[in-house]
């Protein structure tokens, strides 16, 4: 300990360097002041000696932690930027010196069992000291990752000044690098920003590689939108522990017997649930719709419950899942497998003639599914089952993909699941909920990763099929547990707002049609309204618009009904191994139904129903899962949307059949049809006249042509840019061609007017940054 020091005016430099050199806790101004018991005079004089002392080089640093020039202070953040023999090595985290001398590498001393295990990356608080090797460090406390880090390629100007070009399309300008690290030109790279105002640059803090590689796409968006991808330690621990927890068969609903299909899609990484329909005596029928039941392996107040929690929910990219669990829960023991027996949440519907629900329970049940099967096979062997001619080959198709099952008892079992949903398709056209026929692009990747083709996911009554049971069962547990008055985590969907419906009204009343704000806003007004157009390209830009109209779907422990299902209470049960929404609402059940099975002392946490926490303020978790479905979606879009530029970088000069998605006052946005990927128009490459934003009608107008390019038109468009770094595309009128409709100019003058001007709004192409240089990247790291 440092003895303070009588009052003797201000200290000499000297004095100042030894208290810095040998204090045990970080110096700065105040500290210094408090130590030699200076005067308010002396305070002022102090500041002024600080700052020689720094012009001198004898020490650095802001007046909040002084330490010498070239050394490190001995409180710190730290980054782990190696892993030498299993002992992590850091260096400052913040390194400036004016001299550029190295940053010093020291030895992260840990110890066992107060962190998980340093890894490349993590950030710490550590007090530090010299040791005979060289500096160590003592971790204090782990940090969380920066959240304001950045993504882009390095760039070099033509005066070798070395700039960080942004993936990110909302970002439009580069970035000055400080320190580039190991990092090369071209390379795809995490940097973190360093300084602020003029002065602010970037470091480079990771090096990821190759921008263009297949699997980049994904890595951008993840790190883009901070998605956490690696599990601690401790949550894997947790989750091996939990997976050989012992199935009691005296405690579960014994359903090995029945033969219960899953049917998902055919590169499916996890399979949560499963169904079953048999008839019964009174021309309805009996169901079972098993899902897997996670709350049995992941329990509130665990490692693994805090990580999936934070998570709230997988995120699939065409190359990659990003789970929500650890695999050996997600990809195996959780995942509801053919031939094996597993833990399973079991709900028992009867479904009446008309296709109602009239009775439903819950159990914790065991399960073995007779097969798993894809949504395309399972359809071939319906289709096929409907021709008697084709019967036999049915029975060859079902027997190629059937092994729990004979080829006859597949058949059957699907035959009773599609009569069931029959039943259950009555039920669900005479609610009349929203119908919107929106088109998903999904990529197909070849073996090596790279893109071989996008398609349009093709809608099957075999989705149909499991969508409408899984319906049936989230009605269910909703209703279940509001019957005894228990906590519920809903799905909510609100009405469109009157600020939304007066919107759509005043643009249906620019395009001819009628909302009468009058009447009570129904799912099925707006599925009538779509039915009565004939015209593909005008029921487009109505779907459009009644789409823009929707509020977005959330979480919460209120009840306020699914508009766009047309359902008064809707939960979300059947997906626990990817959302935990789904997860919550399993463990209310448990609760109110007395579903608990204690785990053995000392694995993992003992309760499997709701944690006390969560059911006395459900609503702050529901908010915080609500914003990870949003991360999660958000980050889904861009990457289709990078592999959707990728795939049509090679196409750049080609005319394509396009649809008008959005109007801006600088221009508008097309998609191209059946394919995706949202390109802008900009209003200088549409001719030398003015066009006018009219905001209402969602169009511009040419007021000497009378022009018009509305939302929902169809146009030929050419493709000028495709960046598959931001996923920005940009197109083109074709030559020689208007490619809008032509109305007679008005009367009267529209409000907005945009002149054409000669500059590159909405342009995203790496390099086009306004920089010295003004390097354009066509590949990797070239220059043009």
């Amino acid at each position: 300990m440092n003895r303070r020091r009588s009052n003797k005016g201000l200290p000499s430099k000297e004095q100042v360097m030894e208290f810095i050199r040998t204090s045990e806790v970080p110096v700065g101004k105040r500290e210094i002041a408090k130590h030699f018991r200076l005067t308010a005079q002396d305070k002022i004089l102090l500041k002024a000696l600080l700052k020689d002392m720094a012009e001198e080089g004898l020490i650095d640093g802001r007046k909040s932690a002084y330490h010498r020039m070239g050394g490190v202070p001995k409180v710190t953040v730290l980054r782990v930027v190696d892993i030498e023999g299993g002992e992590a090595i850091a260096i400052p985290d913040s390194w400036q010196p004016d001299d550029g001398a190295p940053p010093p590498r020291l030895r992260v001393l840990e110890k066992k069992g107060r962190f998980a295990a340093l890894r490349k990356g993590d950030r710490v608080l550590a007090r530090t000291e010299e040791a005979g090797r060289g500096m160590v460090a003592h971790p204090m406390k782990k940090l969380p990752a920066r959240e304001n880090s950045l993504l882009g390629v390095i760039e070099m100007d033509n005066a070798g000044g070395v700039w960080l070009a942004p993936v990110d399309k909302r970002i439009r300008n580069s970035s000055r690098v400080s320190d580039r690290g190991q990092a090369e030109e071209g390379q795809l790279v995490l940097a973190e920003p360093v300084g602020r105002g003029a002065r602010a640059t970037v470091k480079v803090v990771e090096v990821l590689g190759d921008p263009l590689a297949p699997r980049s796409y994904s890595l951008i968006a993840i790190h883009k939108h901070g998605i956490p991808s690696v599990f601690p330690e401790e949550a894997i621990g947790e989750a091996q522990a939990a997976a050989k927890l012992p199935l009691s068969e005296d405690k579960r609903e014994d359903l090995r017997h029945l033969p219960i299909v899953a049917i998902d899609p055919a590169d499916a990484r996890d399979h949560d649930d499963a169904i079953w329909a048999e008839p019964d005596d009174k021309g309805g029928f009996r169901a079972v719709v098993a899902i897997a039941d996670v709350s049995f392996y992941v329990r509130p107040g665990g490692d693994l419950d805090r990580e999936a929690r934070k998570r709230g929910n997988s995120v699939y990219f065409p190359d990659r899942v990003v789970p929500m669990l650890p695999e050996v829960l997600s990809a195996d023991v959780c995942s509801l497998k053919e031939g094996v027996d597993r833990a399973a949440m079991a709900c028992h519907l009867m479904i009446a003639p008309d296709g109602k629900i009239t009775d439903w329970r819950f159990t914790r049940a065991l399960v073995r599914i007779a097969k798993v099967i894809a949504y395309e096979d399972a359809q071939a062997i319906i289709d096929e089952q409907s021709d008697p001619v084709r019967v036999e080959r049915s029975r060859d198709t079902a027997a190629g993909v059937s092994t729990a099952l004979d080829a006859n008892g597949l058949a059957g079992a699907l035959q009773n699941l599609w009569a069931a949903w029959k039943l259950l398709a009555a039920a669900r056209d005479a609610r009349d909920p929203l119908e919107l026929d929106l088109p998903e692009r999904r990529v197909v990747l070849d073996a090596k990763g790279r893109i071989a083709d996008i398609v349009v996911r093709e809608r099957l009554d075999a989705h149909r099929v499991v969508e409408d049971f899984m319906i049936s069962a989230n009605v269910a547990a909703a209703k279940a547990l509001e019957s005894k008055a228990s906590p519920v985590v809903y799905r909510v969907h609100e009405p469109p707002t009157r600020d939304k419906l007066i919107a759509l009204r005043d643009y249906f009343d620019s395009i001819g049609k009628k909302l009468a704000l009058g009447q009570v806003i129904t799912p099925g007004l707006f599925n009538r309204m779509l039915k009565d157009i004939a015209d593909p390209g005008e029921k487009a830009l109505v779907m459009e618009a009644v789409l823009r109209s929707q509020t977005q779907a959330y979480y919460g422990p209120k009840n306020a009904g699914h508009f766009g299902l047309a359902l008064g209470s809707y939960a979300h049960f059947t997906s626990p191994i990817r959302r935990y929404s789904d997860l919550l609402v399993h463990r209310a059940l448990v609760d109110t139904f007395g579903l608990e099975q204690p785990a053995p002392k000392g694995a993992i946490p003992d309760k499997s129903g709701l944690a006390e926490q969560d059911r006395a303020d459900l609503s702050k978790i529901t908010d915080a899962i609500s914003q990870t479905e949003r991360r999660a979606m958000e980050a889904e879009r861009d990457t289709i949307d990078r592999y959707v530029a990728a795939w049509l970088s090679g196409k750049v000069g080609e005319v394509f059949r396009t649809r008008i998605t959005g109007v801006q006052k600088f221009g508008f946005f097309a998609t191209i049809v059946d394919l995706g990927g949202d390109g802008l128009v900009p209003v200088s490459t549409l001719g030398r006249e003015y066009f006018s934003h009219d905001e209402g009608g969602h169009r511009l107008v040419g007021e000497g042509s009378g022009t018009v390019y509305a939302v929902g038109d169809m146009l030929e468009l050419r493709l000028a840019e495709a960046n598959p770094l931001t996923g920005a595309l940009k197109f083109e009128l074709p030559e020689g061609g208007y490619g809008g409709q032509r109305v007679e100019p008005r009367g009267k003058r529209p409000e907005k007017k945009v002149r054409p001007k000669r500059d590159h709004q909405g342009k995203h192409q790496v390099g086009q940054r306004g920089r010295p240089g003004n390097i354009r990247h066509q590949g990797r790291g070239k220059k043009k």
